[in-house]
């Protein structure tokens, strides 16, 4: 098995910056799609990529106006009752309920989107399903 290397240098500098950074919070509504930092993580923890350690997630629900509850995505395809399918710009996607936390608006970079209702109501419904 062909041994990984762990980012954990560089994503504790980018940590630093964006705990640092003052900004007003973006206007955020569940059921969007949007480009988060997510750092460089453990064992099966999903990790960012690129330079800012960043993923697509979903907005599950917005807990306050500067603090989120999210479930990241890949586009890798998964089965299994953790994995909820979604459609966005013609493009297959599988948001990670078992990935779901809670972020700081801070590490939130761009607004991609948003899902539609009939695909947002099946993350929700995975989600209860999951965690009841």
């Amino acid at each position: 098995m062909k041994p990984v290397i762990k980012r954990f240098l560089g994503w504790m500098r980018l940590k630093e910056k964006l705990h640092r950074s003052v900004a007003i919070p973006p206007l955020v509504k569940e059921s969007e799609l949007w480009w988060a930092s997510l750092g460089e993580n453990v064992g099966s923890e999903i990790n960012g990529k690129d330079k800012l350690f960043s993923r697509p997630v979903v907005i599950i629900k917005k807990l306050t106006h500067s603090f989120y509850l999210i479930a990241p995505s890949t586009s890798q395809p998964h089965l299994g009752t953790w994995y909820v399918p979604v459609t966005f710009s013609e493009k297959k996607m599988f948001v990670c309920l078992h990935q779901t936390r809670t972020l700081d608006y801070r590490r939130l970079s761009t607004r991609i989107g948003q899902l539609d209702s009939n695909d947002f109501s099946k993350v929700k419904e995975g989600f209860w399903e999951l965690y009841k």
